[in-house]
């Protein structure tokens, strides 16, 4: 299944919706205490989603059109990034792939939504760039798991946007601020539901930036696989449901392009992961 947060049209107010080819389905109307977050959803376990899943069939759709998206991921416990996880970006940076997976965390108010608008002051930085990545959000707790079992505690996938303003970047020794402006961190449009992504490792991956196509690429490039990923950090803390794991983008990044290539005022960037969806920003520099 897909689930979005969305103000549909003639509403102020973000809900919990259920998506197909015919529109969208609330999911609170679906039955008495049905959830009203994807919090409350996930939380729920596999029966609750089995029971919104069963409910959702035969409920009537309302038009997307006119909708305005949230985070995808409105509320995620923490927001966990993973740096360095495709050797093409690490070296076009000109950093060293770790012996261990570079790790930081986002702060929430860098979260936004599909076809948004994520602005930031020029005297800030006028060297912005796109990262697409593939997102995965934690259904089940995960303490000391392997990777063999890793991903039956992802509840789902999702797209990640991790805008990074690069001159703060390699101007400070940890990587959270410069990745967590106000919006930094578009997510969706949509989270695909993890029986919908039988291999995370076999995903196309591309961003498209003002109409040209600048990364383009596969999560089987992927220095650290998913699975690898949730094993090695849940070593060291459990992952709570609703947790958000970026997981590092491939190469193509503006900053390595000869010219460089960053985002510019009105600049539209869409990150895009094969069966999930393309998800969009629109960009406004402040002077």
């Amino acid at each position: 299944m897909r689930f979005a947060h969305v103000s549909l049209p003639g509403s102020a107010t973000m809900q919990l919706v259920t998506i197909d080819n015919d529109g969208a389905a609330v999911v609170s109307q679906l039955f008495d205490g049905a959830p009203t977050t994807l919090n409350e959803l996930i939380e729920g376990g596999s029966e609750l989603l089995d029971r919104v899943r069963a409910a959702a069939s035969p409920a009537p759709r309302l038009p997307l059109e006119g909708a305005t998206y949230g985070p995808a991921v409105p509320q995620p416990p923490v927001i966990l990034a993973v740096g360095l996880n495709y050797a093409a970006h690490s070296s076009e940076l000109g950093l060293k792939t770790d012996t261990a997976p570079t790790v930081f965390v986002l702060w929430p108010n860098s979260l936004a939504g599909h076809d948004g608008t994520t602005s930031w002051p020029r005297t800030l930085s006028e060297a912005v760039d796109y990262e697409a990545e593939l997102g995965v959000i934690i259904g089940e707790p995960a303490k000391d798991v392997t990777p063999e079992s890793a991903l039956d505690h992802v509840w789902g996938y999702t797209v990640v946007n991790d805008i990074t303003a690069r001159d703060i970047q390699f101007a400070e020794a940890q990587w959270s601020r410069c990745k967590s402006f106000d919006g930094f961190t578009p997510v969706g449009p949509v989270i695909v539901t993890a029986d919908e992504i039988p291999d995370p490792q076999n995903l196309h991956i591309w961003t498209v930036l003002d109409g040209h196509t600048l990364q383009d690429a596969s999560t089987n490039q992927m220095v650290r696989p998913v699975a690898t990923l949730i094993a090695h950090l849940s070593a060291s803390v459990t992952l709570l449901p609703g947790t958000l794991i970026s997981t590092g983008s491939p190469g193509g990044a503006g900053y390595s392009r000869d010219p460089q290539v960053f985002l510019r005022d009105r600049s539209t960037v869409t990150v895009g992961v094969e069966g999930i969806g393309e998800l969009k920003t629109h960009c406004r520099i402040i002077d």
